[in-house]
C-alpha cells in the first residue's frame, strides 16, 4: 500500500468517525450571548448616566460590573457552561479576560493562596498584560519622541 493510498483510507475514516459541528448553530448562539452580554453593558451605562454620572464614569462603572459578573460566574462554576453553550459570544473581551484569570485561580486554590492563587492567576493573562503594558510603552516613547508640540519645541 503506497503513503497516499493509506493517507486517504486514514483521512475517510477520521471523516466516518467525526461529529459534524453545527457551525450555523453554533455562529447564532455566539451571536446572540454576546450581544445579550453587550446590551447587559448598555443598561448598566444607561441606568448609571441617568444617576448624573458622566459617560465616561458610567463607562468605567459598565467596565468594573462586568468584569465583576464575570468573574462571581466563573467562582460559581456558571462562566464556565455559558462558554460551552455560546463559545467566543461569551468571550466579549472584558468578560473573557475576567475568565482566563479567574479560572486558574479557582483551579488551583488548593495548592494554597501563595503558590497556587497567586502564581497561577496570571498563567493566561499574564502575556496578554506583559504584551499590552510593553506595548503601550513602545508606542509612548514614539509619541513623545515624535511629537514636538509634547516636548515644547513647538
Amino acid at each position: 500500500m503506497n503513503p497516499l493510498e493509506s493517507n486517504q483510507s486514514y483521512q475517510s475514516y477520521v471523516d466516518k468517525k467525526t461529529p459534524n459541528s453545527p457551525i450555523l448553530k453554533n455562529c447564532f448562539n455566539a451571536f446572540w450571548v454576546g450581544g445579550l452580554i453587550c446590551v447587559i453593558g448598555e443598561i448598566i451605562s444607561e441606568y448609571f448616566k441617568s444617576r448624573g454620572f458622566s459617560i465616561s464614569e458610567s463607562g468605567t462603572i459598565v467596565s468594573m460590573s462586568l468584569i465583576f459578573i464575570s468573574a462571581f460566574l466563573t467562582a460559581i462554576n456558571v462562566f464556565n457552561k455559558i462558554g460551552k453553550f455560546a463559545g467566543a459570544g461569551s468571550l466579549v473581551p472584558i468578560t473573557g479576560f475576567a475568565n482566563s484569570i479567574i479560572s486558574p485561580a479557582m483551579e488551583y486554590k488548593s495548592e494554597g493562596y501563595v503558590m497556587g492563587v497567586g502564581a497561577k492567576m496570571f498563567t493566561v493573562a499574564g502575556p496578554v498584560l506583559v504584551y499590552g503594558i510593553s506595548t503601550s510603552i513602545i508606542v509612548g516613547l514614539i509619541y513623545i519622541l515624535f511629537n514636538t508640540s509634547y516636548l515644547g519645541l513647538m
